[in-house]
């Protein structure tokens, strides 16, 4: 009998036999560790080939292939009732690392955090994403849109009014945009030189060596600034102003009229606007021509006051201690000092605050008729930002939500009071979130980092949820299917109506139940079948 010995790294063959009494006599405890070792090696060799050889069998079966970790691929619990699953459907791979989605026309991969590509043949749209959100590209038909951080950028696509479009930007140091049409054309330089269109908040600037000078226009005014904010002269139509900022200022608007494209004719409000040394004294007058003409004045932070027919009221140190009586919504407030107490009573408001031990603000402020289709706001908070509740409803909208500590609980509701469906989302930083559609499907993902500071982000769900989405659990209540998940699918149990499916630990062990009988498989060989099977 051969024996295997190792002495200072060295492996020795030892002769055990009766002819051979001088030898020494190894006994099985003595084995030596490297010979166990390469035994070992060989063993987990002669596993793994058993084990691909077995995928590959499973692979060719009409069995899905499930590997946990490694791969795996599945249908969407959520899929909609009476979709083509085909169309409705999920593999993952590599843990975290990778997965490519089916939802119907939309398709998604993505190697998160690294990368994303979406794209909707149904709404032609497409969505890459690098590394999120240093690099994003966009495109809805023909518009398309690249940006580096928001501050370099490439966009185009044509308009309802241009045929070829291209916008490049890299903030603030250059802007330009190439149009179909001429005089939609424009580049700016740096502070040097500038000509920009439907930019910045304008319709369109101009500018030289800003701030020395430029010139901007919104709808039919324009200002004309020298050295930007001390002086400009602004005009349009039937409008003149200058200030000398913040010393002297005034401006003056006539009472004018236009015409829509029904041939309506509306009346635009005039107005007439002045300051000296700003805030310590301004004087306005606005809504002129109007049935509702404002008197304001102030001087910032003495007082400040505000009168017209619908409303008026009365501001002592500014911004402390103010008195409010609002004829139009029937309400009375006084707030002193703000923003620490506020009280509103009447019609149209009822608000009472201490901040920060609790607020109740509702607005009406008394209760609707029944059946009345009244828009309700209501805003409360205790020990804030402990406890706080916002809510809006407007048939056939009632939105609210609640939050303990801004984001480390919120809880939010939608529903639709003609049809009582509702969606609902709660999140428990870092914990949880857990969510509720109309349909009454459910969806629970443990742990969510990220997900409760930007609930609408779907680049945060695209490229980061997968990361550290150890656990996942789906229910469909129209289809009676539900799935769950842990660490990516090392472990994964499915259920329907007629079936049961699990696997666990790669795939190693796997289990199905149907009507006709269970399935078993162990190292992806089938150990029980149902009867009359003939599957491998």
């Amino acid at each position: 009998m051969l024996y295997l010995s190792s002495k200072q790294g060295y492996v020795n063959v030892i002769v055990n036999n009766s002819r051979h009494p001088t030898l020494p006599r190894a006994t099985p405890p003595n084995l030596p560790i490297l010979a166990w070792s390469c035994l070992g090696f060989h063993r987990f060799l002669l596993l793994m080939v058993v084990c691909l050889l077995a995928m590959g069998s499973a692979a060719r079966s009409e069995e899905p292939w499930h590997a946990g970790l490694l791969y795996d691929h599945f249908d969407l619990t959520l899929a909609p009732t009476g979709s083509d699953i085909g169309l409705w459907s999920r593999t993952e791979a590599f843990g975290p690392l990778f997965y490519s989605e089916q939802r119907e026309t939309r398709h998604t991969w993505a190697i998160p955090p690294l990368f994303s590509h979406t794209e909707d043949s149904g709404t032609e749209s497409e969505e890459y994403d690098f590394v999120y959100p240093i690099l994003t590209y966009d495109r809805f038909g023909q518009q398309y849109r690249w940006q580096i951080l928001q501050l370099f950028s490439f966009a185009g696509g044509p308009s309802q009014t241009e045929k070829v479009r291209r916008r490049f930007t890299l903030f603030p140091i250059y802007f330009q945009q190439r149009s179909s049409e001429p005089n939609e054309n424009y580049t700016a330089i740096g502070p040097f030189y500038g000509h920009l269109k439907n930019r910045l908040f304008r319709d369109e600037i101009s500018y030289v060596m800003f701030p020395i000078y430029s010139e901007t226009r919104k709808k039919d005014v324009i200002t004309d600034n020298y050295v930007y904010p001390l002086f400009h002269l602004r005009h349009g139509d039937d409008l003149a102003g200058w200030q000398f900022w913040p010393f002297v200022g005034h401006e003056h608007k006539e009472v004018t009229t236009q015409t829509n494209g029904f041939g309506d004719v509306s009346t635009i409000a005039g107005h007439d606007r002045r300051f000296v040394m700003w805030p310590f004294y301004y004087n306005q007058h606005n809504n002129l021509g109007t049935t509702n003409e404002q008197w304001n004045q102030g001087s910032i932070p003495l007082y400040d006051f505000m009168r017209s027919p619908l409303r008026d009221s009365t501001t002592v140190l500014w911004p402390f201690f103010s008195s409010i009586d609002d004829r139009e919504k029937k309400y009375r407030e006084w707030q002193g000092p703000w923003p620490f107490v506020d009280i509103a009573r009447g019609d149209g408001k009822r608000t009472t605050r201490f901040f920060p031990f609790f607020s109740q603000a509702r607005s009406p402020g008394t209760n609707v008729p029944p059946g009345a289709s009244v828009a309700m706001q209501q805003s409360d908070f205790y020990l804030w930002p402990a406890y706080l509740y916002k809510r809006f409803h407007s048939d056939p909208l009632d939105r609210s939500r609640m939050r303990i500590f801004f984001f480390l609980y919120s809880d939010t509701m939608q529903k639709n009071t003609a049809t009582g469906a509702y969606q609902r989302r709660r999140d428990f930083w870092p914990f949880y979130t857990h969510k509720h559609d109309y349909n009454g499907n459910t969806s629970l993902q443990i742990l969510s980092i990220l997900e409760p500071y930007l609930p609408q982000s779907k680049s945060i769900e695209r490229d980061y949820s997968q990361l550290w989405s150890l656990w996942r659990a789906e229910k469909n209540v129209s289809t009676g299917t539900a799935s769950q998940s842990l660490l990516w699918n090392l472990y994964r149990h499915e259920t329907a109506p007629e079936s049961k499916r699990t696997s666990l630990f790669f795939g190693l062990y796997q289990s199905r139940s149907e009507p006709t009988g269970k399935t078993v498989r162990l190292f992806y060989f089938p150990i029980v079948k149902p009867a009359g099977s003939s599957s491998p």
